[in-house]
């Protein structure tokens, strides 16, 4: 059992957007919603490319999107959408549902285990929402973006000493997958309705919820 192996860890690392909160749907709508002035055909490819890349920060992807849509994407246009972007989803995602069984897995571990949540929300962003959810004091180090999640993981690993056999990360996409394995530490998917096409294509364990 997955959740059985995720308990047997020392250390747990944690995506946030479909693996804390079901709020991957709300940056899809967010995104749509900022790009259909260009047409609908963009706002759809938007839409596919955005879910394709879950865990992917909107500072990578803004730049491809203008591009789409014959904008040039400056330095500061990309703020501009981002900080669109920003009020558009901030309080949805405090709003969305959770993933079934998480909080109350936060709520009975974390003083036996060792969290850490690495996102690619904003930092200032990510802070404002687990603070508004109170779920701040779970977690021993919470980095987001501009730091990536590969570069995040490997800071933390050096900083705490872990022991990469003693960690496990939890995520729903493959830049999570990518992070975990990059850094040598076990990878448990969480499987949802949008990340379908990956679920066979990764040797890992997988839960649905906690």
């Amino acid at each position: 059992m997955s959740i059985d192996f995720i308990q047997k860890a020392k250390f747990v690392f944690w995506d946030f957007d479909g693996v804390i909160k079901d709020s991957v749907e709300v940056k899809t709508a967010a995104f749509e919603h900022i790009f259909l002035p260009f047409g609908k055909d963009i706002a759809k490819k938007v839409k596919i490319h955005h879910e394709l890349n879950g865990g992917m920060s909107r500072f990578d992807k803004l730049p491809i999107y203008l591009n789409w849509a014959d904008k040039k994407p400056s330095t500061r246009l990309i703020t501009e959408y981002a900080e669109i972007f920003s009020l558009l989803v901030e309080q949805k995602v405090v709003d969305s549902p959770w993933v079934t069984g998480v909080l109350d897995y936060l709520q009975n571990n974390y003083q036996r285990q060792q969290f850490f949540l690495v996102t690619a929300t904003p930092q200032q962003e990510i802070e404002n929402i687990i603070s508004q959810l109170k779920i701040t004091n779970f977690f021993v180090r919470v980095v987001g973006s501009p730091i990536n999640k590969t570069q995040a993981i490997k800071m933390i690993l050096k900083k705490y000493s872990i022991d990469q056999k003693q960690a496990v990360m939890i995520g729903d996409s493959r830049n999570d997958y990518d992070a975990a394995t990059s850094n040598k530490i076990n990878f448990i998917l969480r499987k949802t309705s949008l990340n379908q096409k990956i679920q066979d294509q990764f040797n890992c364990l997988t839960i649905v919820n906690f």
